[in-house]
């Protein structure tokens, strides 16, 4: 499918799979609008591409937000496309971890799509198009230890999107909830950083966002709402459901406690 002619805005533009993206869609002939607090971020992302444009924005901020989606259509027109990649992704033991580091992983990662969502979708379904893509994670089906806050964020974001779904599926805006495993991005580093999971060591190296961006391309052209982007993430999905019990004592196993 091609992006050409669309105009498409992408948040988490700094970095990541908003960058990989960004360049994508920019040389596919869209124009790209990036949503960011890293201003130095995105100006790396934009790089010498005339089409990609960005906007400083807390994504907690829901005026701020709103102000620059108004700015984007007036200058670009419609949004064609949403991108909702915005998060960060601090670990941590629950009761140990920082309580100011949990909620603000809930502020980004859940109550930014929240706040994008009332921003762009309702000119969406008055149009009657659209593309509505929101990034959960496997991290939104398999819950394990050391990541719960960010898995909270992830689960809650699934939930909100699915709904979100349901409540508009014969709007003609075609809605994506992307479940990842880890993806090869700067996001990764900040789990490092801060307690590393031993599961994760044990699962297979972080795919190429290139991989997933593949994925949604296919799940939107085909009308599937979830995308699972390797055949692994499809299989953990049907095994949280069947065999949740299996899969903590394997986590716990693993992890020595």
């Amino acid at each position: 499918m091609s992006n050409a002619g669309k105009v498409i805005l992408i948040t988490g533009g700094g970095s990541g799979m908003g960058r990989e993206a960004a360049r994508r869609f920019a040389t596919e002939g869209a124009t790209v609008a990036l949503f960011d607090v890293n201003a130095a971020g995105m100006a790396e992302t934009v790089g010498t591409f005339d089409s990609i444009h960005s906007w400083t924005v807390d994504m907690t901020d829901f005026a701020a937000v709103c102000v620059a989606v108004r700015d984007v259509e007036e200058k670009h027109g419609a949004i064609d496309r949403l991108y909702n990649c915005a998060a960060i992704m601090p670990f941590g033991k629950l009761v140990e971890q920082d309580n100011a580091i949990i909620h603000k992983q809930m502020s980004i990662n859940y109550g930014g799509l929240v706040n994008i969502t009332q921003a762009v979708l309702p000119g969406m379904l008055q149009r009657g198009r659209g593309d509505f893509v929101s990034f959960a994670s496997m991290a939104g089906i398999i819950p394990m230890l050391l990541t719960g806050a960010y898995t909270a964020t992830k689960f809650a974001v699934r939930a909100f999107t699915e709904t979100l779904y349901h409540e508009n599926r014969n709007s003609g805006v075609r809605f994506a909830c992307v479940c990842p495993p880890a993806v090869a991005t700067p996001l990764l580093q900040q789990g490092r950083d801060s307690a590393w999971p031993k599961m994760l060591e044990e699962q297979a190296e972080p795919i190429a966002p290139k991989v997933v961006i593949d994925a949604i391309e296919v799940c939107l052209e085909k009308g599937k709402f979830f995308v699972y982007p390797t055949r692994d993430a499809k299989i953990g999905s049907i095994m949280r459901r069947l065999l949740p019990g299996l899969i903590w004592k394997q986590i716990h196993q693993v992890e020595g406690f």
